[in-house]
């Protein structure tokens, strides 16, 4: 009983199946980065907050200002922390209030990037599977042919 080489179009289907899934995990690739960013960037303004809250006031501090280049400074105030709450606005804040804030959108991001990670793995499955059934497709419509 011979088998019936492939259709074109379970091939397409298949190859643009591919291409979509493979954009999909690039789009969640650059998600991931993104997030990790912001979570890098909250914990050092974390770890900041902590070393400030030990400082006295009028303490002497470098504060990085990019490039590798810092400026030093006086601490005028260790009780008191603008926080930005998005789409420029920022709020003065106690210290304790500003980790807080801190904490919870810590946390919201590791939730998010724990999804976007499984949604990841969950396409790159896909992505194998489907490789795996073009590839023998493939290999089927070869054998069909002379």
């Amino acid at each position: 009983m011979a088998q019936r080489a492939p259709s074109e179009e379970e091939l397409r289907r298949l190859s643009v199946e591919m291409r979509y899934l493979e954009q999909t995990a690039e789009t969640l690739q650059q998600r991931i980065s993104m997030v990790n960013a912001a979570i890098t960037d909250l914990t050092y303004a974390n770890m900041t907050l902590d070393g400030v809250e030990k400082e006295k006031e009028n303490a002497e501090m470098l504060v990085p200002i990019g490039g590798s280049t810092y400026l030093k400074v006086k601490l005028a105030a260790t009780d008191k922390v603008i926080v930005g709450m998005g789409s420029g606005i920022s709020v003065e804040q106690d210290l304790s209030t500003a980790k807080i804030t801190l904490k919870e959108r810590l946390d919201e991001l590791e939730k998010t990037m724990n999804s976007a990670q499984q949604q990841f793995s969950q396409v790159a499955e896909r992505i194998n599977a489907s490789r795996g059934r073009l590839e023998t497709l493939l290999a089927s419509a070869r054998e069909g042919k002379p």
